[in-house]
């Protein structure tokens, strides 16, 4: 059984990942606040009760992290240290196997859980794609069909985006994140949701569009593949949308754990 943490910028996404005949599964999940204040020993508890919690916590074999807060991960690998010690861990960072060729200038500057992402997609996706991760930011990756990562676009996330637009606005207000019941809204809170759903799927649809056609394949052989904890939010509006994966990251991480499983 592998422990996997995919740490972001807003929450944590932990998952406990089993491989069987159909492929690997996701048997538990959890969604927990990223905070850079909490200590390691915080995590420790955290992570004790959620497994203690659930019907397989007990058959942990091994850990799987990435993270885009560094202070977060500084506090994960103490955390592994003192209280996972006698568990095989894998982080990913740079050194680590990930058979992703990443075609950057320079290829550091690529988040962790990007080029997680692009390793799932190439593996679990025939053929060229592109991942959408809505997330506190809203990211594109492109993989092509041999499996290279070869850039991406990086725009701002639909909640901050929201909260930005809530705290600008004289008479605007932050509200729930729903879908209107029309694109022609008859009052504010519904004006809002509009604007950010319905102003989102164009956002996506336009950037893959314009990816697709830079990339010089038929848009019928690329798979667009949506994951991020705020992809059901506009998913069914987005016409370029092929695939919803919301355990992506978590899949991902499980291949890069097999790639680097410690002797």
């Amino acid at each position: 059984m592998l422990l996997c943490a995919d740490i972001g910028n807003s929450h944590t996404v932990l998952g406990l990942l089993e491989a069987g005949p159909g492929g690997t599964e996701v048997l538990e999940h959890w969604r927990v606040a990223t905070d850079e204040r909490r200590t390691a020993d915080e995590w420790a508890v955290l992570l004790g009760g959620l497994l203690r919690d659930s019907t397989v916590g007990d058959r942990v074999t091994g850990v799987a992290v990435c993270a885009t807060v560094p202070a977060v991960l500084h506090e994960w690998r103490e955390m592994l240290t003192r209280h996972w010690g006698t568990v095989p861990s894998v982080i990913v960072e740079a050194g680590v196997r990930t058979g992703v060729p990443v075609l950057m200038d320079n290829p550091r500057e690529v988040g962790a859980d990007r080029v997680v992402n692009a390793l799932a997609a190439a593996r679990l996706y025939d053929g060229p794609a592109v991942v959408v991760d809505f997330g506190t930011a809203t990211t594109f990756d492109v993989v092509t069909a041999r499996g290279e990562y070869v850039g991406g676009a990086i725009a701002p996330g639909i909640d901050i985006s929201l909260e930005a637009l809530g705290r600008r606005g004289a008479q605007l207000r932050k509200v729930e994140l729903l879908r209107p019941r029309s694109v022609i809204a008859k009052n504010t809170v519904e004006a809002l949701q509009s604007g950010m759903v319905h102003g989102f799927a164009g956002l996506v649809d336009g950037i893959v569009t314009a990816m697709v056609a830079e990339l010089g394949v038929p848009p019928e052989d690329v798979h667009v593949v949506a994951t991020g904890g705020l992809a059901p939010v506009v998913v069914a509006e987005c016409r370029t949308l092929t695939d919803h994966q919301p355990w992506l990251t978590l899949l991902g991480l499980a291949l890069v754990f097999e790639r680097n499983r410690p002797a």
